[in-house]
């Protein structure tokens, strides 16, 4: 920003020296600035990473050896949300495996569920 050919900070209104395409004043300036303007991203986000994490650790907890079984009922109690998770495996017999990370389950009716490690997850 500038007023009459001054260069100000974009964050706190200060005059700038330095270079023709500094925008702010100092670093501090700089970081206030940004975020301010990423809070609400951030927060976002920072809600759905600890939905997915709690997720995951609830998968783990009752998946100690890599497979397991487990219900509904239970994964609810514990706190899993069924609406977040990180991706999807489609099997060529169109079952459907839902992972938070490398912890997946599979829906396998009446409320029940296959609980699934999945080792080579990224490598």
């Amino acid at each position: 920003m500038t007023t009459n050919d001054v260069k100000v900070c974009q964050e706190c209104g200060t005059e700038i020296r330095g270079r023709a395409d500094k925008k702010y004043c100092d670093d501090s300036c700089r970081n206030a600035w940004f975020n301010r303007h990423n809070r609400t991203t951030g927060n976002y986000m920072r809600k759905v990473n600890r939905i997915l994490k709690n997720n995951r650790r609830i998968l783990e907890e009752l998946n100690p050896k890599g497979t397991s079984k487990s219900t509904r009922k239970v994964l609810h109690r514990e706190g899993f949300n069924f609406d977040f998770y990180t991706n999807i495996y489609r099997t060529k017999t169109g079952k459907e495996y839902h992972f938070c990370y490398e912890q997946g389950y599979l829906d396998i009716g009446n409320g029940h569920y296959a609980l699934v490690l999945k080792k080579d997850y990224i490598e």
